[in-house]
């Protein structure tokens, strides 16, 4: 039944982006695209006929085994899984997945048919941006609270020594000052409120 996926198999067969496989019943490779042995078969053979955890994290073949039963519950429709694979170098890069059974003449399973593609480099940049936006937070607490607590004091205190002195040029010093801190009291405010944004 592995030919009622040629069509697709002959359009994905040299993609650089998308990996299509079939694992049978018996958890092997019945099918592999160039771009996926390419990616994933280190010893410059093929993965054909091996089994399908060979690829993977050990710790993502229950997730296989999961979306599987999910699969062969709930014919004719398609099942998500991001699954890490060997990278060749020791690593692993994220990949997503959408997975399918399918079936001979007689409704008896035949296998998982997957079509997938490397998120890695999504994975990454969501984790820098999740980073940089923990670390804006952190700015705007400490702008926020850490800053603008003396800032409130300077502003405080020169209110009190405009109210206590006599001197006209020290009072006049002391508005300055006030509205100096107030003005920057602002900017901070204006700053914590894009970093919660």
């Amino acid at each position: 039944m592995i030919n009622d996926f040629s069509p697709i198999n002959n359009f994905l067969n040299n993609s650089s982006f998308f990996y299509t496989i079939a694992i049978g019943m018996d958890s092997c490779y019945a099918y592999v695209s160039k771009n996926y042995d390419r990616n994933f078969e280190f010893t410059n053979g093929t993965l054909l006929g091996r089994h399908f955890s060979v690829t993977l994290h050990p710790e993502d073949v229950s997730i296989c085994a999961a979306v599987g039963a999910q699969c062969f519950h709930a014919p004719g429709q398609l099942f998500a899984a991001t699954l890490r694979k060997h990278d060749g170098r020791g690593g692993f890069v994220v990949t997503q997945w959408e997975m399918q059974a399918y079936f001979d003449e007689q409704g008896q399973p035949e296998g998982i048919y997957c079509m997938g593609y490397n998120i890695t480099e999504f994975i990454d940049t969501q984790s820098r941006l999740d980073s940089a936006h923990h670390q804006l937070h952190e700015i705007g607490f400490i702008q926020s609270h850490l800053v603008r607590k003396p800032l409130a004091n300077i502003i405080g205190l020169s209110n009190l020594i405009s109210q206590e002195s006599k001197d006209k040029g020290l009072t006049d010093l002391c508005l300055m000052l006030t509205a100096s801190t107030t003005e920057l009291d602002q900017v901070i405010k204006d700053i914590s409120n894009k970093t919660d944004e």
